[in-house]
């Protein structure tokens, strides 16, 4: 019996030793990674630019969280600005991806698919999910032009919209 206990006690100081050694093999790794960092050259810290001027054209808040998906595949992206005038309407339609929208002035009225009315006004922005289950139309009920904003990402080779029936919401 005591041979067993001294090989027991062998085996535990064995791994005690192994254990210790990689503890000090990761603090020299660690410590030769913050050493690394030392010798970063200058350059690799941030410049300023020069001869780059940008203008913001529309800016607007959600109302909650924007869940943006990009078609499968290549996208086709495409900025627009869309006027609807007094009384004027964009027709029931869907779009083959999303929209992401700003309305830079006036107010939107978009009744949905499920005869839901949705109000937006300037200063907002939403985004206009994709398919043929999302038919929509926009109408300016206001006095003033609506002025959007309209980023389309779309399946490559994809028109901006697709006329649609209307919903049969009643008074349509």
């Amino acid at each position: 019996m005591p041979v067993r206990i001294g090989r027991q006690q062998e085996q535990q100081e064995k791994q005690g030793r192994q254990g210790q050694q990689r503890r000090l093999g990761k603090a020299l790794v660690i410590g030769g990674c913050v050493a690394a960092l030392g010798f970063v050259p200058a350059a690799a810290v941030a410049t300023p630019g020069s001869g780059v001027s940008g203008t913001v054209v529309a800016e607007g808040t959600s109302v909650g969280k924007l869940k943006v998906k990009a078609p499968k595949g290549r996208t086709d992206v495409t900025f627009r600005t869309i006027t609807v005038e007094p009384g004027g309407s964009t027709g029931w339609h869907t779009h083959r991806g999303q929209l992401i929208a700003v309305v830079k002035s006036g107010t939107l009225t978009r009744t949905l698919d499920d005869c839901t009315v949705e109000v937006t006004p300037a200063g907002t922005s939403f985004i206009e999910p994709s398919g043929a289950k999302h038919r929509h139309v926009g109408r300016n009920l206001g006095t003033e032009p609506v002025v959007l904003w309209v980023t389309y990402l779309l399946p490559e080779g994809s028109p901006l919209s697709d006329d649609a029936d209307a919903a049969d919401c009643g008074k349509e």
